[in-house]
Order: C-alpha cells, then sequence, then structure tokens
C-alpha cells in the first residue's frame, strides 16, 4: 500500500512537471492570480476557487487538493495584511488549525481510498449546500 502512495505521488509530480512545459505556467499564474484576489478580498480558501480552476484548467483531480494546501501555506502576506488592521484571532485560528490538522491528516488518508468520481460529488455537494446556505441567509 505505501509503494502506491509513493506511486501516486510520483504521477502527480509529473503530471505537475509535464503541465508547465505545456505552456500551462500562465494558466497557473491566472489561478493563483484568482485565488489570491479572491482570498484576500472575501477570505475564500483554496477549496472553493483554486481546486475548481486546477480541475477545469489544468486537468487536475486528486492533485488539485494537495496543490490547494500547498498554496494555502502561501497565503501568509494576506494574513499579514488583516493582522495589521486588527482582524486576525489567533487564539481561534490555533484552536482551528489543530482541528485543520487532525481533519487534513484524515482527509487525505480517505482520499487515498474513495474513488475520484465519489469525491467530485462529494465536492460538488458542499458547494452546492455552501451556495443555498450564503444566498437564503441575510
Amino acid at each position: 500500500m505505501r509503494f502506491q502512495v509513493l506511486k501516486d505521488r510520483i504521477r502527480c509530480i509529473i503530471r505537475l512537471y509535464k503541465a508547465v512545459i505545456r505552456g500551462k505556467i500562465w494558466a497557473c499564474v491566472a489561478i493563483g492570480l484568482a485565488g489570491g484576489i479572491l482570498s484576500g478580498l472575501m477570505g475564500v480558501g483554496g477549496c472553493i476557487v483554486l481546486i475548481p480552476l486546477m480541475a477545469f484548467l489544468l486537468k487536475m483531480t486528486q492533485a488539485a487538493q494537495g496543490t490547494s494546501l500547498a498554496v494555502i501555506c502561501l497565503s501568509f502576506v494576506s494574513m499579514l495584511i488583516y493582522y495589521k488592521r486588527g482582524c486576525v484571532n489567533f487564539s481561534i485560528a490555533a484552536l482551528i488549525g489543530l482541528g485543520f490538522v487532525a481533519g487534513g491528516f484524515l482527509g487525505s488518508y480517505l482520499a487515498d481510498f474513495l474513488p475520484e468520481q465519489i469525491l467530485k460529488k462529494c465536492f460538488a455537494a458542499l458547494m452546492i449546500i455552501i451556495a443555498v446556505k450564503m444566498l437564503t441567509s441575510k
């Protein structure tokens, strides 16, 4: 099983390399720009913006999830701007971070076992639920 996980990781790296080679550099930069603007403007994370764009423009599947998590780590600059305005609660962020680490570990482990179609449908359902909630709340 560990060999399969390593094999999948290598396959993801090769796909990313091929995407860059095939002239997808500008698509990557555009995805990052859109994600950065929306993240800085509304605080949305990689899940809402980056994953659908990477799936559509770069034809990434599970690698999009891991890649978006790597990008989220780079959003430190946006956080600093909010911090300077007094809009960051580090106590709450630390508590959420604890759950995020545990949930991220569990979720990435489960993603190795669930079929890609099920993951896509779960993600789509989550996005619909969030959209309906946002549209119907006051």
